[in-house]
């Protein structure tokens, strides 16, 4: 009762209103912080990996580097042929316009469809590839003032800055509908839990605080690890479901001792009750999310970083709340509720009964018969359904999520097929991009003049090419196109026939010359390979981590060795399970998605990480309800089951809350947040009520109590068979 947590806990108890408004100024100083630096965003060079990151970043050093681009369709506005006269009237309009926005690096002459209805003129922007999309206002004013001259003509504009645009649009839409789901099922889900608009409130409120007070310490700390766009996305979507979690573990078991001491014990001391306890299982549960989260740092990646910061950012910041401004509100809670209590009892009044929920019910005592009664049988059964879910997982194949795979309710989005249907011979462009001594230029320019001539010769290619050298004669670039589409087969195998054939056997015949390929598809395809080859390192991190914070946790090996083999199994059936649905085309109506065969690149190896940080909270939870009796002399078999039972309640509650805003997320159009969503609350599903009620408890009775090697504390408390069990610490009495 003198640990940290109590301490902090004791103190907020004692001087509420001083907690209460403290937590309230650190979260509007958070938000006033970060509003004042505002936020860091990742560059262009933050995002290169690979091949393609090398050449990137080779033609960058000299001011050769490929600029965003914005590509303007003009058409018959009824469809028809296409009046060539007032188009070209049109374009040398907006062509005008276009060069005087100082945005705009240069515009393209106008260039005319094979079938002659459509004349595109293309301009180039100014400055970052990654903040071209914060200039695509100005270009579409432009735009729409030609179309407005120009009635009997359609005038669209697409381009990586108006699709990136529009996906951040589609995103912030998608989101706030995610909220509008998420908050009233989450109230709901509260008030069947507590019985009270009031209690249920806690949690909700608690929670939002949190991810404003991150959202704010966010923006501070992207001026160390850049922000990738996502982690405004991760902090709502992190930060609800384990703000409301923390919450409710603590809020719960204070409620569970209110109801068994009768009215004996003060608010502050049942406060000191659930922080010895819940609040010490919420402190270690969180410091595992934050230290499974952080593995994804060494993946190098900006985006895994960003992840890794938003999601480890709101774990603190809801372990602080809970340990702060949550004992300070259920003081001034009980204190009201003693105060109307003792009117009742003035008035000759019963009391009312407090709903504790600590005992299970039937439908747990239900769930536990078999793991309780055949464990054996339990055990071997359910491993056997969790591994043929995981059987899925063998066939995984990732891709980077491109522009093609962008809903097409995205206005660019459609432009840009219209866009790639007149001009096919300008769907994907190769970056070609060679450095060597100056002294070598003309060597480099005929190695280059014989890759366009054999690319001209394979049907891969279009035979469309552009040669630019840089003002010093070091470094050269070439651009190749391709007649498909960026996620094609055949665009990928025409950059293999670029890096595997033409380059080695040309460019890569000069001594000392450094070489490489970019553009998208070299990223699309060196991203995955990049992360692939960080696997096992952050696997590796992952699975030491966990091990370490369970051993940590209850001081034993064998329960340290049963987290991870638990903690595995559990991922490794929701990412089959996702493989299952998303790479098939069977569940595309039910859930509203366009399958592409494929998970998102990014998406196994956070959710990996991040599935491990969330099964530690029911670990930490659940067990260390059993660890509290088998402490206080409960044999192990008894522990194991009154342990379960008692944190049931709380455990499905958390599980339905955290499924909630999870599932949410499957409403959203971009696929890979729909697949986070999906695999996230599948596994709480299956980590609350088949791994934590059928596989742990079978696992730990079959064991015995050799769950606990080598905990002395265990070991000695089971030796003293005349100690009466108790699973509450002592405190003390009004």
């Amino acid at each position: 009762m003198n640990s940290l947590t109590v301490r902090v806990a004791r103190w907020s108890a004692r001087h509420p209103w001083r907690a209460i408004v403290g937590w309230l100024v650190f979260v509007v100083l958070c938000l006033g912080a970060g509003s004042a630096v505002g936020v860091n965003s990742a560059k262009t060079a933050d995002y290169r990996v690979g091949e393609a990151g090398r050449a990137e970043t080779l033609a960058a050093e000299a001011h050769l580097e490929r600029r965003a681009a914005e590509q303007v369709l003009i058409s018959a506005r009824s469809g028809g042929a296409l009046n060539h006269a007032t188009a070209r009237a049109a374009a040398e309009g907006l062509t005008e316009r276009m060069r005087r926005l100082p945005e705009v690096a240069g515009v393209a002459e106008p260039l005319l469809s094979g079938d002659q209805r459509i004349l595109m003129v293309e301009v180039t922007l100014k400055g970052e590839e990654r903040d071209a999309k914060d200039k695509v206002d100005a270009l579409l004013a432009q735009t729409a003032a030609v179309q407005k001259s120009h009635p009997g003509l359609l005038l669209e504009e697409t381009g990586s800055p108006s699709v990136s645009k529009g996906v951040d649009k589609q995103r912030g839409d998608d989101l706030a509908l995610s909220e509008a789901i998420t908050l009233p099922v989450t109230l709901l889900t509260l008030l069947v839990v507590f019985g009270s608009v009031t209690m249920a409130g806690v949690p909700l409120l608690l929670a939002l605080s949190s991810i404003a007070a991150a959202v704010g310490l966010s923006m501070v700390v992207s001026h160390v690890s850049p922000d990738a766009g996502i982690g405004t996305n991760v902090i709502l979507m992190i930060g609800l479901a384990v703000g409301v979690d923390y919450t409710l573990f603590y809020l719960k078991r204070e409620r569970e001792e209110r109801a068994r001491s009768g009215g004996r014990l003060s608010s502050e001391a049942l406060v000191e009750l659930a922080a010895a306890t819940s609040g010490r299982a919420v402190v270690v549960s969180g410091f595992a999310v934050v230290a499974s989260t952080a593995t994804l740092y060494l993946a190098s990646d900006v985006i895994f970083s960003s992840l890794a910061t938003g999601t480890i950012v709101v774990v603190l910041v809801a372990v602080a709340s809970s340990l702060t401004a949550l004992p300070a509100l259920l003081v001034k809670l009980g204190q009201r509720a003693e105060r109307r209590a003792l009117r009742r009892a003035e008035r000759g009044k019963p009391a009312r009964e407090v709903r504790g929920g600590g005992g299970g019910g039937r439908m747990w005592n239900a769930l536990l018969r078999p793991a309780a009664r055949h464990p054996l049988a339990t055990l071997c059964v359910s491993v056997v359904a969790l591994l043929a879910l995981v059987v899925p997982l063998a066939g995984l194949k990732i891709t980077e999520m491109s522009r093609d795979t962008h809903s097409r309710e995205i206005p660019a989005m459609q432009v840009y097929d219209r866009l790639n249907e007149a001009f096919p011979e300008r769907r994907v462009t190769h970056q070609v991009v060679v450095r060597a001594g100056a002294a070598r230029a003309a060597e480099v320019t005929a190695a280059l003049r014989e890759v366009v001539r054999r690319a001209a010769a394979d049907p891969l290619f279009t035979g469309a090419s552009r040669i630019r050298t840089a003002d010093d004669d070091r470094t050269s670039t070439l651009e190749l196109t391709v007649p498909y589409l960026g996620n094609s087969d055949e665009a990928y195998d025409s950059l293999d026939r670029l890096r595997d054939d033409f380059l080695p056997a040309t460019v890569g015949r000069i001594s000392g010359a450094e070489y490489g390929v970019s553009g998208d598809v070299a990223r699309y395809a060196d991203y995955p390979a990049h992360q692939n080859g960080k696997l096992p390192l952050v696997l590796g991190a992952l699975l030491l981590m966990t091990f370490a914070m369970t051993v940590y946790a209850f001081r034993s090996v064998v329960l340290g060795l049963l987290g991870v083999v638990l903690n595995l199994l559990s991922a490794a059936a929701a990412l089959g399970l996702l493989v299952l649905v998303f790479q098939g085309t069977w569940a595309e109506g039910l859930l509203g998605f366009e399958s592409t065969g494929s998970v998102g690149s990014r998406v196994p190896l956070f959710l990996f990480v991040i599935l491990f940080g969330l099964s530690m909270d029911y670990q930490v939870f659940v067990v260390s309800r059993i660890r509290e009796a088998a402490l206080a002399g409960m044999p192990t078999r008894q522990a194991v089951l009154d342990g379960i039972r008692s944190s049931a309640s709380v455990v499905t509650s958390a599980a339905v809350v955290m499924t909630t805003v999870f599932a949410s997320f499957v409403f959203l159009h971009i696929i890979e947040m729909k697949q986070i969503g999906f695999v996230l609350a599948a596994a709480v599903l299956i980590d609350a009520f088949v791994v934590r009620v059928m596989v742990l408890p079978a696992a730990m009775l079959l064991l015995g109590e050799s769950s606990w090697w080598p905990s002395r504390a265990v070991r000695r408390a089971l030796a003293v068979p005349e100690k009466r069990p108790s699973s509450r610490p002592a405190a003390h009495v009004r």
